[in-house]
């Protein structure tokens, strides 16, 4: 980790550069662009070449979908601790999700049109899962599950294979648990683009979901319009903010477990206090050592990882602000005042006790939030994004007269005769 002092001459410098954009580079954009056009123009046949490029699988198109017979052997497979696990944390997102969904409601406005909004599922939706070493088990709750709250009847999931052909059962259990209604062996930014635009063997959704690498979140940026998205979540990032008060196990303990995700992790500790700073990096290498996947998160933190000691902890707000992380943890002794300051995170963990691994978990919020400094512009996963919305109006003859001079003014001033014509007519009439 790179560790600096606000004394340093540095570290204004290093804050500036803190305040970022998720701009993707010209070579990512034309890579992800030619693998959409490869789906595109290709449809199964890319995603069967790319699944032996990218994921060393060899599997042919009428693999592509997760038989039901696979789906029998995952349920038989899956241990009874991780149907459990998965039972409650599906119960809490449930419970979450319910309570954020939007309701239909209606009134009647000055003129006495009745006016009001209409909030429906989406009819068929697709929730990407990423691959990697370790099955994103949580993932598939943590989208599918939410779309599975709102009622959508038609949940779509992509995950990319294993080199043997396989999807992880933990995982496929998972999805099945989620409300999953189709499963496809297809990962990368080539889902996305399968996804969106549809090939023989997958049919296009209505709104893609879910976390990815770089190439992955290039593609939904690409595909909006095509399709609609939930937000651009990438790789991992934690930012803690704490006085004196945090514990030094625990914060570093919080720092490792972004860290291990993979080397693209982000994470950060800013502290006014020089001897919790100490400690966080003496804890970080004691934990360090025996940590399974060392390595990984030994190339995130000297890739990424910084520690700032900063003259207060309200310049440490101030630069949580900037930074916009996609997790932040708050430890201080009048946290409340501190929250209320807090205007740009993905999600805010508040206390030495609230670890950041029980909400990708357990908790019940989404854990797809927005990277790359997306928290300025995006919210995390929510369920009522899993809502189609609609406006409704509806008047009768009078509502439609008290209305019918200022429209009709309207019309004039913005030259559209036939839209004053479109009143006239209705409110002249017997």
């Amino acid at each position: 980790m790179r560790i600096l002092s606000y004394e340093d001459s540095s570290y204004q410098r290093f804050v500036k550069k803190l305040y970022r954009r998720a701009i993707p580079s010209d070579q990512e954009r034309d890579y992800v662009a030619e693998i959409i056009s490869e789906v595109a123009q290709k449809g199964d046949k890319a995603l069967v070449d790319f699944a032996k490029k990218f994921d060393h699988a060899t599997i042919k198109a009428k693999d592509l979908r997760v038989t039901e017979a696979a789906i029998k052997a995952a349920r038989a497979h899956v241990s009874q601790d991780t149907k459990s696990a998965i039972a409650a944390s599906r119960k809490n997102i449930h419970a979450f999700a319910k309570r954020s969904l939007r309701k239909d409601w209606s009134k009647k406005n000055a003129q006495g049109a009745q006016v009001g909004e209409r909030f429906v599922p989406f009819d068929r939706v697709g929730i990407y899962v990423p691959g990697g070493k370790a099955p994103l088990v949580s993932t598939a709750l943590m989208t599918g599950a939410f779309a599975e709250a709102a009622g959508v009847p038609e949940i779509i999931a992509a995950t990319p294979p294993g080199p043997d052909g396989s999807v992880n059962p933990d995982l496929l259990y998972a999805l099945i648990a989620s409300g999953a209604t189709e499963i496809y062996k297809v990962g990368g930014a080539q889902a996305i683009a399968a996804l969106s635009l549809g090939t023989k063997t997958i049919a296009p959704v209505d709104k893609v979901f879910g976390p990815g690498n770089r190439f992955v979140v290039e593609a939904k940026r690409q595909l909006v319009g095509a399709v609609a998205i939930d937000l651009l979540p990438g790789p991992s990032e934690v930012l803690i903010v704490s006085d004196s008060t945090g514990n030094p196990q625990f914060l570093a303990a919080d720092l490792l477990a972004q860290a291990e995700h993979g080397p693209d992790s982000v994470c950060g500790f800013l502290t006014n206090s020089k001897r919790l700073l100490a400690a966080v990096q003496e804890e970080v290498k004691v934990q360090l050592a025996n940590l399974p996947r060392k390595e990984i998160a030994e190339k995130s933190l000297q890739k990424a990882g910084f520690g700032l000691l900063t003259k207060s902890l309200d310049e440490a707000i101030q630069i949580c602000n900037d930074w916009a992380p996609e997790h932040l943890i708050l430890v201080a002794k009048n946290e409340e005042a501190y929250l209320d300051k807090v205007r740009t995170a993905g999600a805010i963990y508040v206390g030495n006790f609230s670890a950041v691994a029980v909400g990708d978990f357990l908790a019940g919020p989404s854990h797809t939030l927005p990277t790359g400094g997306g928290g300025r512009s995006f919210s995390g996963l929510r369920a009522d994004q899993f809502q189609r919305r609609t406006s409704v109006v509806r008047m009768d003859q009078a509502a439609l007269r008290r209305s019918q001079k200022i429209v009709e003014h309207f019309a004039e001033m913005e030259g559209l005769e036939g839209h004053g014509r479109s009143v006239t007519y209705r409110a002249e009439s017997d």
